[in-house]
């Protein structure tokens, strides 16, 4: 990697928070992607996440509050453009996404706009259970039904993005609670743009605390299903032309 058309891969990383667990996921970027860019996008850390990210030699991106991992990536897909990159993977900072599993994603870049890195594709044995699932697989088919093709994991965020999405979700990346996930796969597909998936395994946070806490998700499945409703109540996001800058 990179391969085909894709020749500027950058490695996004969003990270609040996560000093303790980010030195490893760098370490293992660098093992499994030598020579691809990363960027470290700090989402209003209070922690040392900015030092220990710059230490590492990373560049860094610091916004001045937390914006969600949404508003991280949009952030990221900003500097993507401006630095005329080809694709956008984005890998979170607490470990759960294996870098080893890059190189696949963006193979299947030349098929499809954007490529999932789907938990429940036959691949690994990481298991949701309760409304969170229900949720999912809900989201799952409805999201199938739009894309045309099977989509088992549309609330993952491991993903890569390819040049025309990567244009696209520069200006229209959604920041609102699951609108990273689902609202940004409803904008892909209805501005003409195809989603895949492959599987992979994914693993348990290495350190930190997951934002998901117990009350949170027991609000999983309405939350879901009302960001999936908003999103396509939305007007369709229409795709500009190549050159077309940021707004």
């Amino acid at each position: 990697m990179p391969s085909g058309t894709m020749q500027r891969v950058l490695v996004v990383v969003p990270a609040w928070n996560e000093e303790r667990s980010l030195p490893a996921v760098l370490d293992e970027i660098r093992t499994h992607l030598p020579g691809v860019d990363v960027l470290v996008v700090n989402d209003g850390s209070s922690d040392r996440t900015s030092a220990v990210a710059r230490a590492a030699g990373v560049p860094v991106l610091d916004l001045p509050f937390n914006l969600g991992v949404g508003g991280a990536m949009r952030a990221g897909f900003r500097y993507a453009v401006e630095e005329r990159y080809d694709a956008v993977v984005q890998v979170d900072a607490d470990g759960q996404h294996d870098p080893a599993d890059v190189t696949r994603i963006v193979e299947r870049l030349e098929e499809h706009d954007v490529v999932i890195g789907a938990r429940f594709a036959g691949t690994g044995e990481y298991d949701v259970g309760g409304p969170r699932r229900w949720a999912m697989q809900v989201l799952a088919g409805v999201l199938s039904r739009l894309a045309g093709t099977r989509l088992t994991d549309t609330t993952s965020g491991f993903r890569a993005a390819g040049p025309r999405a990567v244009r696209l979700f520069a200006v229209h990346y959604p920041a609102e609670y699951l609108g990273d996930t689902v609202e940004s796969l409803v904008i892909a597909i209805r501005s003409g743009l195809s989603v895949g998936q492959i599987g992979v395994s994914m693993r348990e946070r290495t350190a930190g605390r997951p934002s998901q806490r117990p009350l949170r998700a027991a609000l999983y499945l309405l939350r879901a299903c009302l960001a999936l409703v908003l999103s396509l109540a939305r007007r369709r996001t229409p795709l500009g032309p190549p050159e077309a800058g940021i707004a």
